[in-house]
């Protein structure tokens, strides 16, 4: 099948190929029809399959004949960051690039009078974070009850970050004859309920098992010392030559230092986190984009869905205490039919982690054991393997303090006139010049 077997309008289609693209990905093959027939859709597909194109392609066509009215936008997309929010106003962009149809992008970090603005003039696309949005309803500066079309996207990962309760608020605003497209990785109980509740005979297309990985992404395996992690790291990018990588992180407090560590070495790489300023942010992935960075140093806020073509490897320097982040952040590799490498550092410590994410995948990941200055020691009364650092310190026994003698019992003394001495305090008196028994009556 080819994207004009679907029904798509001439100028979308121009777009489309303007893109490079002829032949739609699964998701958008079985995604597309259903939703030009304005059908409430739940779509399951794992990372990397094409699924933000299977929803804005429809959607530009069913808005192309209508037009927005000031504050009144006529769709709402809902993302869990700025940086796939910032992705779906680009998908807008290149495909609705031959239709005139407004936009407005809602995240955090921009200035909300610019945000005003542009909904003053009427949008028929409104892109948006949860907490953006709320913000901007409460002050009066937007209204909901012209929307048509309801997109929630990443639904599991609203679910991990504790957007759900605002999904809620959110979609009650909103008039109940409507379309709404729901697109999620996984099905969890809490996304099942959702779905119940807000969508109206859904279709559910799915295209891959929930928490499956790609078939052609190479997985590896390190078991070693924590204080190893590093070296381990660079070892790999040395040996491995990476043309680009993705190096995740579980604690934003790691990650610049895990940045720092890599441009000592003379490596192209920068830190992305949730704390950045949206400016520096979108400066960073523009760079990564463009090749001016070569390895990306984040937290799963990087994890979800950004559409980077390219990516050789990526690098787990934690286990994700999530098992499904596993599957996203090694879904940034192996895109498009590439091939890609994802490798795992592991410690005793993530034994517990290591067991969900096997075991959600459905599969060991591969152990490899690296020449890199690591001693794997296997210890068979558990089955477990330990490691033994080369040249680490060794354990002391704690120092014993010698017993003090028992202190001599003091005569009791006079208190001291001494400026400074708290009251409350029991204090060591020293005999020396003093009122003697003619004390004043002030002191008394």
């Amino acid at each position: 099948m080819k994207f004009e077997d679907l029904g798509l309008s001439p100028e979308t289609l121009r777009a489309v190929t303007e893109k490079g693209y002829v032949t739609p990905t699964p998701i958008q093959e079985k995604a597309i029809p259903i939703i030009m027939m304005a059908r409430d859709i739940v779509g399951l597909a794992q990372t990397g399959t094409g699924k933000t194109a299977g929803f804005t392609l429809p959607m530009i066509d069913a808005l192309a004949g209508g037009r927005a009215r000031m504050r009144m936008p006529r769709s709402l997309v809902l993302e869990p960051t700025r940086e796939l929010a910032a992705q779906v106003a680009e998908n807008f962009k290149d495909y609705g690039k031959y239709h005139k149809l407004s936009m407005a992008l809602l995240v955090g970090g921009e200035s909300m009078g610019d945000q005003t603005k542009l909904l003053d003039k009427g949008v028929d696309v409104l892109i948006a974070t949860p907490g953006r949005l709320l913000d901007l309803f409460a002050r009066g500066s937007i209204l909901l009850n012209d929307i048509k079309i309801l997109v929630i996207d990443e639904a599991d990962r609203m679910l991990d970050m504790g957007f759900i309760p605002d999904i809620e608020k959110i979609v009650s605003l909103i008039p109940p004859n409507r379309q709404t497209l729901l697109f999620s990785a996984t099905m969890p109980p809490e996304i099942k309920r959702l779905t119940d509740k807000f969508l109206t005979n859904p279709k559910e297309v799915s295209v891959a098992a929930a928490a499956t990985t790609a078939t052609n992404v190479e997985q590896h395996l390190v078991h070693l010392h924590p204080k190893d992690k590093k070296k381990a790291l660079g070892h790999l990018i040395k040996t491995e030559n990476p043309k680009n990588a993705f190096i995740f992180l579980n604690r934003k407090r790691d990650i610049g230092d895990v940045a720092s560590f890599l441009q000592k070495q003379g490596y192209d790489a920068a830190p992305l986190h949730g704390d950045l300023v949206q400016s520096k942010r979108t400066e960073t992935l523009q760079g990564f984009r463009e090749g001016k960075i070569k390895y990306l140093v984040c937290s799963d806020v990087a994890a979800r869905g950004l559409d980077i073509s390219g990516v050789s490897h990526v690098f787990n320097y934690d286990v994700p205490m999530s098992p499904d982040d596993y599957v996203h952040r090694i879904g940034r590799t192996g895109r498009a039919g590439q091939s890609g490498r994802a490798w795992m550092f592991a410690t005793k410590m993530d034994e517990k982690f290591l067991a969900n994410v096997e075991r959600t995948i459905k599969k060991a990941v591969p152990v490899v054991e690296l020449d890199f200055g690591a001693t794997p020691v296997k210890d068979d009364s558990e089955g477990k393997i330990s490691f033994k650092r080369e040249g680490a310190p060794k354990r002391h026994e704690p120092h014993k303090r010698a017993e003090r003698p028992a202190p001599t019992p003091k005569a009791e003394s006079k208190p001291s006139s001494h400026a400074g001495r708290e009251a409350n305090k029991e204090e060591e008196i020293v005999d020396g010049p003093g009122f003697g028994d003619d004390i004043p009556s002030f002191l008394r």
